[in-house]
């Protein structure tokens, strides 16, 4: 045992997490061209699936400069709902 296992995982939404959700809800409301969500904290979690920093899957990263605006806002939307989903869930 090299006592990882008795590291208990964060809890609830990291002071990252709280900025990103804050952004989340700018760019909805935003008519602007959103921004990268990427803070460049660049892991994949094995137990959500999403990027450890910008919370979106492998598909929305590789494909976030040829995507619509629109099509944006509706991922900085879904990052919205995963880190509400986080939170909800402590």
């Amino acid at each position: 045992m090299c006592g990882s296992e008795l590291t208990p995982k964060p809890q609830g939404l990291t002071p990252s997490d709280l900025r990103l959700q804050a952004l989340s809800r700018r760019m909805l409301q935003s008519t602007e061209v959103p921004p990268s969500p990427c803070i460049s904290v660049c892991r994949m979690s094995d137990d959500t699936g999403y990027c450890q920093g910008c919370w979106r899957t492998l598909d929305e990263i590789g494909g976030w400069a040829q995507r619509e605006p629109e099509s944006k806002r509706a991922v900085w939307a879904l990052i919205g709902e995963r880190l509400a989903a986080r939170a909800a869930a402590v």
